[in-house]
Order: C-alpha cells, then structure tokens, then sequence
C-alpha cells in the first residue's frame, strides 16, 4: 500500500487511460468507448474517478449530489456511483480505504454536507458493497417498498433524500422496459443482449436511455445507470445476461 499511486482522470488524460471495468490492451471496446464520452462531460461538472495507477478494477466514482444522474435529492452532498476492489491481487491491501477516505476528505474539503450511495436490504451484485460503507459511519437515511435505500454520512445532521418519483416503482409500460445511462462500460454490451434476446423469443422490450440530468431526476424508480421493469413493475437495478432474462420473464 505505501508504494501505491493513484490517479484521478481529467479532461486532459480521458482519452489515454483505461476505465477500469473492462480493460482491454488492444483494440477498443465500444462500451469503454460511450462511457469515456459520457465522462468528458461529467467531469466538467465535478465529478471524479480516482483509480489505482495500474491495469486494474481499483476505483471509485462519485459526482456532486446536485449534478449525479440519479433520483436522488439533497443540497451539498457528494454521491458515489461505484467503488470497486477486484482481483486477487488487489483486495486486502487497503486499496478500498484509501479511495473511500480520499472521497471523504474531498468532501470536507469542499465543505460538503456529507457522502452518500445506493443500497439495499440484500447486497445487490451492481451496488458496491453497503456493509463496507457502514464501517465508515453510513447509515439508512431513506427506502423504498421494496427493500432499497439510500445510505449517507452525514457531516451537519442534514440528510439528502430519494426523489418522490422514485418510490413510484411503476410504469404504465407493460411489456420489458430498461431505463439506462452509459455511466458503466458493461451497459452497452448489456442492452446489446437484451435485444438479441427479446428479438430471438419474440419478447416486447422498450429501451428508454437517460441522457440528462433533468430526466435522471425524475426516473420511476432507484437507478445508478440502469433499471429494469416488467408488466409496469420495477424488478431490479442489476445488469441482466440471458438466464436473469429468462428468469424475470417467466415471472
């Protein structure tokens, strides 16, 4: 850990380093390819990815509350999309604690109200991990019906909140819709299947993209960068491959 260096990716070095989730040495992937251009805007806007200065899934992610492209309200408080330690090589080593202290310490800095992310009841595979935020003092500050939360640190005793429109957890759509941002490289190659698949079996799908903070704002349901609804109900804000497809589908 004392020979760790870490780096944060800025307009100027965007286009050189690699995203962390899916790395590739040599031809580029297209869903690096979005998400590298979704970043060249965002990172105007204040948000941060700080990542271990090596071939490796060792970041995190976060973004003023105020400009996060989630249904998430609340004045002066700092959001985290994704912190990931992956690999063998990497985990035990302090990596994790690093990035989220760092995260913390940005906020104090900038005088913010507090930090805060995505959770659930029952740890959900695309959500980082809740019981790691908790060790630093994150608590539940608001839910949902159906089990997710918003977890916060707060500095000042203020607390930041789900949007109204996120408890809604219906649509009117009946058939398969997917809302989606390219805030994760894995989204594109994501709705790729889902087409493949709805197309193969015959399935109704409806794929809304989010391409503003105004619409993020006000999505039906929780979201980090994707949610999924089947016959008008909010199902799940996991990335789905074929058998979790066809699992929902025969609900």
């Amino acid at each position: 850990m004392e020979d760790a260096v870490f780096i944060n990716l800025t307009e100027e070095n965007l286009a050189q380093e690699h995203l962390c989730c899916i790395i590739r040495s040599k031809k580029p992937h297209p869903g690096v390819e979005a998400k590298r251009q979704w970043l060249s805007q965002r990172l105007r806007e204040g948000h941060v990815f700080r990542k271990l200065d090596a071939k490796a899934t060792v970041f995190i992610e976060y973004a003023p509350l105020e400009s996060a492209w989630v249904p998430v309200l609340g004045d002066n408080y700092l959001y985290i999309y994704c912190l990931w330690v992956l690999g063998r090589e990497y985990r035990g080593k302090g990596y994790g604690r690093a990035l989220m202290e760092y995260c913390l310490a940005d906020a104090r800095r900038q005088g913010k109200s507090g930090v805060c992310m995505l959770g659930a009841d029952k740890q959900k595979a695309w959500l980082s991990d809740q019981s790691f935020a908790k060790s630093f003092g994150f608590e539940v500050v608001d839910t949902t019906a159906d089990g997710y939360a918003l977890l916060a640190l707060s500095f000042d005793g203020t607390v930041p909140r789900f949007a109204p429109s996120a408890k809604a957890q219906s649509i009117a759509q009946q058939a398969l819709t997917i809302y989606y941002s390219m805030q994760c490289p894995y989204i594109l190659q994501s709705v790729e299947l889902a087409v493949r698949y709805c197309e193969a079996h015959g399935v109704p799908l409806s794929l809304i993209p989010v391409e503003s903070l105004e619409q993020a704002k006000h999505l039906p349901c929780v979201f980090n960068n994707w949610a999924v609804f089947y016959r008008g109900t909010f199902q799940t804000v996991n990335l789905l491959d074929s058998t979790a497809l066809e699992r929902l589908l025969k609900q």
